[in-house]
């Protein structure tokens, strides 16, 4: 469904992402971690066709990305961390906008959306998304991706500013999705979640993959018998060093 070959992207003098190599199949709900700053976006970023590698190959459900990115496009899904939505606009006449430019049926996609908003608890769509809170255009820019039903869901700290109960539904949701052979790339922060929810898991720092694999296949790579995926995480990232600086503090 996602594969990427020495794909590398420099930034001046700085080298963001250094020729990784990605493989995730079908029915995956493949875990993106890292530190801040180690390249996770830039990755979502390239694979989705928003930003160009500096050198490289990308092939999305067979497709080679340079060779046909607006195909690629109809058929994937993206939320960024920081939705970017135009705030002029009513979440009725976005939603509007999403099934024009995308061509969906209009019937079918608006009966799948009145569940997904009964779900989320999302009854704003009426007002003004610049009037909307962080988490209200969260959720709009969730459902406008998910009614689509796209072969591939690319997720960028999917719960963030959502509340508990429709992070809980979010999760659900994804697992729903990948049983049918779809298939979640997903960066997250809280590593409970990673943990509880990916099959596979690939650790970026500094801009390379350091470790990937399910969570029984990184535990080995652990030298100090770390089992929880936050002890394996700080392990591997050089952040184990964190007790002696709290004790300083």
């Amino acid at each position: 469904m996602i594969r990427a070959r020495n794909l590398k992207k420099v930034f001046g003098s700085i080298v963001a992402v250094n020729s990784i190599n990605l493989e995730i199949k079908n029915g995956e709900i493949y875990g993106f971690l890292g530190p801040n700053g180690a390249g996770k976006t830039t990755t979502i970023r390239m694979l989705t066709g928003t930003l160009k590698p500096t050198s490289g190959e990308i092939e999305i459900l067979g497709i080679p990305l340079d060779k046909n990115e607006i195909e690629v496009k109809k058929r994937i899904g993206v939320v960024f961390e920081e939705p970017k939505l135009y705030e002029n606009l009513r979440g009725t006449e976005f939603i509007d906008f999403i099934i024009a430019i995308y061509k969906l049926d209009r019937e079918k996609t608006l009966a799948y959306l009145s569940e997904l908003t009964e779900a989320f608890n999302i009854d704003y769509l009426d007002g003004f998304i610049g009037d909307y809170s962080h988490g209200m255009k969260q959720k709009l820019a969730l459902v406008s991706v998910l009614m689509r039903r796209p072969e591939v869901v690319f997720l960028d700290e999917p719960t963030v500013g959502l509340d508990a109960r429709s992070a809980k539904i979010l999760k659900m949701l994804l697992e729903k999705i990948t049983s049918e052979g779809r298939t979640i790339f997903m960066t997250t922060h809280i590593l409970e979640i990673a943990e509880k929810m990916c099959s596979r898991i690939g650790i970026i720092n500094r801009g390379e993959l350091i470790a990937e694999g399910t969570l029984k296949e990184l535990r080995k790579l652990s030298k100090t018998g770390s089992k929880s995926l936050e002890d394996l995480f700080l392990e591997l990232t050089g952040g184990e060093e964190i007790a002696e600086i709290v004790e300083a503090l």
